[in-house]
């Protein structure tokens, strides 16, 4: 009998045992052994799969056919390996492909799974998640009044989905309180992966909300607009990963790359050949070596980990913020027949120093927790500048009159602690460095 490999082996098994029978199955010769197949095929348990499967189709109280019976299968098989491997049906295919090019439906949400509730690892920035008020380490307990405890979580992301304008109630739990409530809207979600903009003269703001396959680009066009809008070399800036949950591997690797010149970025290891890579950094430095704060939190996952790892490693910027989420699995997306795929675990990424992020994440430099911040109102105190008849500057310098009410406009440090704290730490660094 001409060899035959593990996998169609198998299938013919599971076909002998569930049409016919076990004797059968018993007289089917077994596989030979290859390289990669060192172990025999476990007849026992594939007798045991067609058992179950026979007597469901015999005794279910409603009848269900064998389509249905093997897709929950090997829903099952991946639900139960790790909470990122999943068996995506022609939709959910679809989806992905569409959430990694920056335009898909739904709330704006980046889910996970914690002991058996689904688990908000992050909302995406200008989108109803995000907009409602919805926090990194929210447990959805509920969705349309439906709990989700049981539920895998392809299928929660599922009930999430829907038409643009339709109404979702979602039940909530943060931090151990009470659940509440959110009703959100859907809408199509069109993501802007990366946002620039000047704090303040000479100190450039740099936001990733996820990575997407084109993001390494816009961080390049990004830092060559923030040069050209300060009219010369930047004296900082502050790289923004929280609230990342992540996204395509190789568009880490290119934003890694804008700001380092040389060394390992990132390497993986897993159990087949390809996935065993090393990513390095080219001689070319977009960032031209500016000053550089990283502001990570447990909102940041997997792609944002490899870039703040790799920044934290080479000692290329200072980490600031909370302990990051510690995704360091990478999922390979291996296409099927009938526009089905499978999203599997292949491998671990390691920073260039060799650490694991799996379960720990990337651990700040500096630790500032987020806080609100709340901005006493000066008195219209006097100077010496308002007094009538005040004597002048000593050495020519002009009059500093008290301001009055005028205020000056809103800027994106002013409301957000952390980052006003990456501001003033970039400035400290600037004064020693001149000194």
């Amino acid at each position: 009998m001409p060899h035959l490999s593990r996998l169609t082996a198998l299938a013919l098994a599971i076909a002998l045992l569930s049409g016919a029978p076990l004797l059968q199955a018993e007289e089917a010769p077994p596989a030979t052994a290859t390289t990669n197949d060192k172990a025999p095929l476990p007849l026992d348990d594939l007798r045991t799969f067609a058992e179950v499967m026979d007597r469901i189709k015999a005794a279910y109280v409603e009848p269900v056919s064998d389509k249905t019976l093997l897709e929950n299968a090997i829903k099952g098989m991946l639900s139960n390996l790790d909470p990122h491997s999943a068996y995506l049906e022609p939709e959910a295919f679809l989806e992905l492909q569409e959430s990694t090019s920056g335009e898909f439906g739904g709330l704006g949400i980046e889910v996970g799974m914690e002991d058996g509730f689904v688990k908000v690892v992050s909302p995406i920035d200008d989108t109803p998640a995000s907009k409602a008020g919805i926090q990194p380490g929210d447990l959805i307990v509920k969705i349309d009044g439906q709990p989700t405890k049981g539920l895998s979580m392809m299928e929660a992301v599922d009930k999430m989905r829907g038409k643009a304008g339709s109404k979702i109630l979602l039940t909530l739990v943060r931090e151990g309180g009470r659940p509440f409530d959110v009703e959100l809207t859907r809408a199509v979600i069109k993501v802007k992966s990366v946002k620039s903009q000047l704090l303040e003269n000479g100190y450039g703001y740099l936001r990733i909300t996820q990575f997407q396959v084109n993001s390494g680009e816009e961080v390049g066009k990004a830092l060559v607009k923030l040069r050209k809008d300060n009219g010369k070399k930047l004296s900082g800036l502050v790289l923004d990963l929280r609230n990342n949950p992540g996204g395509v591997l190789q568009a880490a690797v290119e934003v890694t790359d804008h700001f380092l010149k040389k060394g390992l970025i990132v390497y993986t290891e897993g159990r087949i050949a390809n996935s065993e890579l090393r990513f390095s950094a080219d001689p070319a430095d977009a960032s031209e070596g500016v000053p550089l704060v990283v502001l990570i939190n447990g909102g940041s996952a997997s792609a944002s980990e490899i870039v703040a790892g790799a920044l934290q490693d080479h000692k290329r910027g200072v980490l600031m913020g909370t302990d990051s989420f510690g995704k360091g699995s990478v999922q390979t997306v291996l296409p099927l027949n009938n526009d089905r795929a499978l999203k599997l675990t292949t491998a671990l990424y390691f920073t260039p120093n060799g650490r694991s992020i799996q379960a720990q994440g990337i651990i700040p430099d500096i630790e500032v927790a987020r806080a609100k911040v709340t901005r006493e109102q000066d008195d219209e105190n006097i100077k010496e500048a308002d007094l009538q008849g005040h004597l002048g500057n000593g050495n020519g310098g002009a009059d500093k009159p008290s301001l009055g009410k005028t205020s000056a406009p809103a800027r994106p440090q002013d409301d957000d602690y952390q980052l006003s704290q990456a501001l003033n730490l970039l400035k400290g660094l600037n004064v020693t460095r001149s000194e």
